[in-house]
């Protein structure tokens, strides 16, 4: 644990954080060790960069960019060597761009987060403030020296500095209920010039009482329109017609008034800041928090869909096998080709962003605003759930009282439960266990990115990277599916025995995360009599790319050939299940029994993560919805296949949750800057990005962060 706090305020000239103003702008937290475990580092730095405008310069008009690097060391023994190290080893780097019209004035959270050996978070708050006259006695003299319309400029970026200095210390001060006591009857105001830049912000005496507003509220001029490009440069107070009416002695006064405030308001902020450091970095946080959901809608596509009751095969005309699907509930036409619709759509979206001319007030992470038309497009559907009011249902509502009950299993609560009647209800810890589960010949760590912006949303949560069927998916799912079973249950013993020894766990939530057959997997292992038991605890499913419905109607023809050779040459068992040959009848196939069994309806949440630009999984595979190819096939294979979308979609409907969201989510990624190869050929890239780009599961798990605790 490295504790690298700043010294107290008061001696002279003992600012109380690191000031740093060399050439590079840079500087180097003190080196601490990473273990092989999760580890919390307290490292409680404040740092100041002041980046001083040359004699001719006035306000800012270009970017500033951040720029973070985790720097990998190696060690002997008890001695670290760090000669010539950063060229030995690779560099994690996150970059961040700081608009020129934030750097008038910005108080925000700032995340900083790296992947590339171990999972790092780095909690930032950023504050910035425009003193251009409070630093250097030089700015004085070039302010006398400047010329007229430079000295004009210069006096509107400070008002408006100043402006947005005090409502947000103002802000801050009254969102963590904490009074910044240091400015308690400071004349804040401008005197005979306060019709020039009226004094908004004042700051009365807190002992008073000043009530408090509340946490998790939004930025001041809200985040959409700060999103889109603005003419205007200050704020809006400033009077430019009587600004321009003042003579240069009465700019001078003003000036040096402006200064002055700034230098005192901003000297207490950084010693209000020291004491209040936690309580403020979690107030930001809120607010970034709450705002991600509205700053990433520009990639985010939202509508609202109403799923039927059922959807009907008619088999009786086969001269109008197009109109043989119906939808008992609606009459609204389908697209005749759901891939081009989904891929059209995003292709649309895309190139409206293109044309957006982006210019925030906040901090802008590079991850995204390098090139935001090449971040993925998200179509999100939310399904309107219609579920037929029958007596049943309302019996099975009325008579079944532990369907919401969560707590956990008494035969695996631990000894700490072993004399206490109510079971831990009231008292103990809530265990939040999410379970990822990789696809075909895969790694258990293809989805460490995934699991990573999980554990950004929830950092409490408990992950299983599940390695229990790596080099085994070319057998039988129920194999896969019976030794997934056991691994989870073997994780949540050893979850649960640990949190009995400190002080029990009252509630366990239960999520699961697969990616492509990985998803087959976890629907086996829920139909285990191993996780019965654990059925009523199911919170969240995440499935990405997931091939509900088999492989039946795939329209990639040349993955469909590779798919004939695997089975011929290798006899792969799990492909002949995927296509529906492991079986002569398909109503005996291993797919077909699954979408019977009640995999889907113990979810609270369901969400269906696809892709047009997937080859290797059938798009209404994945999005488990209607197959244009089975309604114009009257055959017994259409009516089965018709039959295993309803018994997926009666388990979404059935009503075992009090509330379930249920979300398809299209992703589109950007491949104009991919190579024109096999991989991009067959439609495999995208399948295989999933797992190398995290940005849709951000923007999933940032718009709906309930669904993710």
């Amino acid at each position: 644990i490295v504790d690298c706090a700043a010294t107290d305020i008061g001696a002279k000239r003992a600012c109380g954080f690191w000031k740093i103003d060399d050439v590079d702008n840079s500087f180097y937290t003190q080196p601490f060790r990473i273990k092989y475990a999760r580890q919390d580092i307290y490292l409680s730095l404040m740092v100041s960069f002041y980046i001083p405008n040359s004699q001719d310069e006035g306000p800012a008009t270009s970017s500033v960019m951040l720029k973070f690097e985790l720097l990998f060391i190696p060690t002997l023994g008890n001695r670290i060597e760090t000669e010539d190290s950063n060229d030995q080893y690779l560099i994690p780097v996150h970059e961040f761009r700081i608009p020129h019209r934030a750097l008038l004035g910005l108080h925000t959270y700032c995340p900083v987060h790296f992947d590339t050996f171990h999972p790092v978070l780095v909690d930032l708050t950023i504050h910035i403030v425009y003193l251009k006259a409070g630093v250097t006695k030089s700015s004085l003299k070039a302010f006398k020296q400047g010329s007229v319309s430079k000295l004009y400029d210069i006096l509107k970026a400070l008002l408006s500095s100043r402006e947005l200095l005090l409502e947000e210390v103002k802000r801050i001060s009254n969102g963590i209920g904490t009074a910044l006591q240091d400015l308690d009857g400071a004349d804040l105001t401008l005197g005979k010039y306060e019709s020039v830049h009226p004094t908004k912000s004042s700051f009365p005496n807190y002992t008073n009482g000043l009530p408090v507003t509340p946490k998790c509220i939004g930025q001041q001029f809200g985040i959409l329109q700060d999103l889109l490009e603005r003419s205007d440069d200050a704020v809006q107070s400033t009077n430019d017609a009587m600004l321009y009416t003042l003579s240069k002695e009465e700019l001078l006064e003003l000036f040096e008034i402006v200064s002055d405030q700034l230098s005192l308001v901003w000297s207490g902020f950084l010693k209000f800041h020291r004491t209040n450091k936690l309580k403020i970095l979690d107030y930001l946080h809120d607010i970034w928090d709450v705002d991600r959901k509205s700053e990433w809608s520009i990639w985010i596509v939202h509508s609202k869909i109403e799923i039927p009751h059922r959807y009907m095969h008619g088999m009786g005309d086969s001269s109008s096998p197009r109109h043989s699907l119906r939808r008992v509930s609606s009459s609204k036409k389908l697209h005749h080709d759901p891939v081009q619709n989904a891929s059209s759509r995003a292709e649309l979206h895309r190139k409206s962003i293109a044309q957006m001319k982006i210019n925030a007030r906040s901090v802008q992470d590079m991850h995204i605003y390098a090139n935001p038309s090449r971040v993925p497009v998200v179509l999100i559907e939310q399904h309107v759930m219609v579920v037929p009011q029958h007596g049943c249902n309302k019996y099975l509502l009325a008579n079944a009282p532990d369907l919401y009950n969560t707590s956990v299993p008494p035969n695996l609560q631990g000894d700490s439960f072993a004399g206490n009647p109510s079971g831990g209800k009231n008292t103990g810890h809530v265990l939040r266990a999410v379970i990822f589960v990789h696809g075909f010949q895969g790694h258990h760590l293809d989805l460490c990115l995934i699991r990573n912006q999980w554990l950004l949303r929830d950092p409490g949560a408990e992950c299983l990277l599940s390695e229990t069927n790596e080099d085994r998916t070319y057998g039988d799912f129920k194999e896969m599916g019976r030794r997934l079973a056991n691994e989870v249950v073997s994780f949540l013993k050893n979850k649960l025995d640990k949190y009995s020894r400190h002080g029990g766990c009252r509630e366990l939530r239960l999520s699961f995360v697969g990616h492509s057959i990985g998803n087959v997997i976890i629907r086996s292992a829920l139909s285990e009599p191993k996780l019965q038991p654990f059925l009523k605890n199911l919170h969240t499913y995440m499935s990405i790319s997931g091939p509900h419905l088999g492989y039946w109607y795939s329209s990639n023809s040349l993955f469909n050939s590779g798919l004939w050779l695997m089975k011929r040459l290798k006899g792969l068992q799990c492909m002949h299940q995927l296509t529906f040959t492991d079986e002569q009848d398909p109503q005996n196939t291993f797919f077909y029994k699954l979408c019977k069994l009640k995999t889907l309806e113990n979810f609270k949440n369901i969400i269906l993560v696809s892709s047009p630009q997937d080859g290797y999984v059938p798009y209404h595979s994945a999005r488990i919805d209607l197959c244009p190819a089975s309604s114009s096939d009257s055959s017994k294979k259409g009516q089965v296949f018709t039959e295993m979308l309803n018994n997926c979609l009666d388990q979404i409907r059935a009503p075992t949750s009090e509330t379930r969201v249920f979300m398809r989510c299209d992703v589109n990624f950007d491949q104009s800057t991919q190579r024109r190869d096999l991989n991009s050929f067959v439609g495999r890239a995208a399948h295989v990005e999933f797992l190398e780009n995290d940005m849709y599961a951000r923007f999933i798990m940032w718009s709906f962060p309930e669904l993710f605790l």
